[in-house]
């Protein structure tokens, strides 16, 4: 309560509370009495690979996609990638999870059942072997988050770039003279990457925080684990930090959404 100030006037108390928070000075667990910052930061490299990963995969897959399945609408490839797509969209993260450990894990005994590198990881002589190692016990989790904004951002791809082929602009274009190809390369497929640039920020959030149940299903000792652990224990203070590093991510995620989409769209300029 003293660090809160909840025991001085409001005002007062919310001075002090912000002065802290622009210090990133989160106060001590009240379940492991270390402070609440150093307890993040332990578990930071983790949840920044797994959103780094998630991040990347998921734009660099399903804009491509995207773009193939509206140039392909109709086709069987179209429909097949659709069907799995919306399967996986059905299927909440952490339901495949415990399906991906059931079948890969335990009955194949393919992948590990979880953690974020094996137990005998510090035995290991050279780099390549560990990278190997971090990279096997990712494949079933990054599954498991790729699978929602993989599939909404290959959707939003293809409708706006479907949209954007039956706009009269582009007929023009066809009717005087420009390839097909050429036209959808130059105008369509900058006009639709406009909904996914305004997306690009609020992916910001992976690189913190991820999935609370994904990390607990696989034991995955990152941000999300903490924050489920700190909830069911009721250690307020880890679980004040993390939400407030959330709303620090989501601001400047929407900061970035903004400037990506002034460099997409040529009709947002910054300024005068």
């Amino acid at each position: 309560n003293a660090f809160y100030g909840l025991d001085k006037p409001v005002f007062t108390a919310y001075v002090e509370w912000l002065n802290k928070l622009l210090h990133a000075d989160f106060g001590e667990s009240t379940r492991y009495y270390e402070p609440v910052t150093d307890m993040i930061a332990e578990r930071l490299p983790v949840s920044l690979f797994y959103g780094g990963m998630t991040f990347f995969i998921s734009y660099f897959i399903s804009i491509p996609l995207g773009y193939f399945k509206a140039l392909k609408h109709g086709s069987v490839f179209d429909s097949a990638s659709s069907i799995l797509i919306f399967v996986g969209y059905a299927l909440p993260g952490y339901i495949v999870g415990v399906l991906l450990i059931t079948w890969f894990a335990f009955n194949i005994e393919i992948f590990p059942m979880g953690g974020f590198v094996s137990d005998s990881f510090d035995d290991l002589e050279t780099v390549s072997e560990q990278v190997i190692d971090i990279m096997w016990h990712a494949v079933l989790p990054l599954t498991c988050y790729l699978i929602a904004d993989f599939a909404t951002l290959t959707m939003t791809m293809k409708n706006n770039l479907m949209e954007n082929l039956s706009s009269d602009y582009i007929r023009t274009a066809i009717a005087k003279g420009l390839p097909f190809r050429t036209a959808v390369r130059t105008h369509a497929l900058r006009n639709s990457l406009i909904p996914v640039a305004s997306h690009f920020g609020n992916s910001l959030l992976f690189f913190m925080t991820g999935s609370f149940l994904i990390e607990v299903i696989f034991d995955i000792d990152g941000i999300g684990l903490l924050g489920y652990e700190s909830i069911i224990q009721r250690d307020y203070p880890v679980v004040m930090g993390i939400v407030a590093i959330n709303a620090v991510m989501l601001l400047l995620g929407n900061i970035l959404s903004d400037v990506c989409v002034a460099i997409v769209d040529p009709r947002v300029k910054f300024g005068s």
